[in-house]
């Protein structure tokens, strides 16, 4: 079951460290449109070595993006000097982790022109998607599911809000995507959830337990990037 929300407004960066303290999940929709062009000054050597690897501006753009939003925002929540002061790396599977704080836990997914960046203080994984942007006939045959009638009402939204929770599964469990997909996933010893914002995307949300306080907002630009 999907939970229908809006998020008419936007966050600051300086409103970060008071939602930090009143929740252990903070999910941060990025507009990729706000940011035209982007230094890759505060990023590594590792990070930079990674960003030669991608293929399209589209990617480069993305990612640069995301570990600089993510830089700004740790910098405040951790009092550190410089964003540059931030090192973030990927394990062999694509999990995002922040050196020397491995008590923090980042997700981070795209979908379009948006990026969903989750901080939290317990194990995550977050997927969204955009509404109908993924059909039928080329999930369908990745996903361990009882066949969908096409033609039943909301079977669709069913179908994706499947996609993204087993997503998001995988990168909590930090396991390869495409290997688990086709496996029954057991959601017993988890928490999850499902959102359709503003009635465009869908974001699922697995965590490690359920008695956790989530905000999911839209951050501000960030000026300087």
């Amino acid at each position: 079951m999907q939970t229908k929300i809006k998020i008419p407004s936007t966050t600051s960066l300086e409103h970060v460290p008071h939602l930090w303290e009143q929740n252990d999940v903070l999910i941060f929709l990025i507009d990729l449109d706000s940011y035209n062009t982007l230094s890759t000054e505060h990023l590594d050597g590792i990070e930079k070595e990674y960003l030669e690897r991608l293929q399209t501006r589209h990617f480069k753009k993305r990612y640069t993006a995301s570990r600089l939003v993510l830089k700004c925002i740790l910098c405040r929540l951790l009092n550190e000097r410089s964003v540059s002061d931030i090192v973030t790396y990927k394990d062999e599977y694509g999990k995002v982790h922040v050196r020397g704080h491995e008590e923090l836990h980042i997700c981070i997914s795209y979908t379009g022109n948006i990026v969903a960046l989750a901080i939290s203080k317990v194990e995550v994984g977050v997927d969204m998607e955009l509404k109908r942007m993924l059909s039928l006939s080329n999930i369908s045959k990745y996903l361990y599911t009882k066949p969908l009638d096409a033609d039943k009402s909301g079977s669709n939204l069913d179908l994706l809000t499947t996609w993204t929770l087993k997503e998001a599964y995988c990168k909590f469990s930090n396991k390869s995507i495409f290997s688990n997909f086709n496996k029954e996933m057991d959601f017993s010893n988890v928490c999850s959830s499902s959102y359709i914002i503003n009635n465009i995307y869908i974001l699922a949300i697995i965590t490690d337990s359920n008695r956790y306080t989530l905000k999911i907002c839209r951050l501000q630009k960030i000026s300087f990037l």
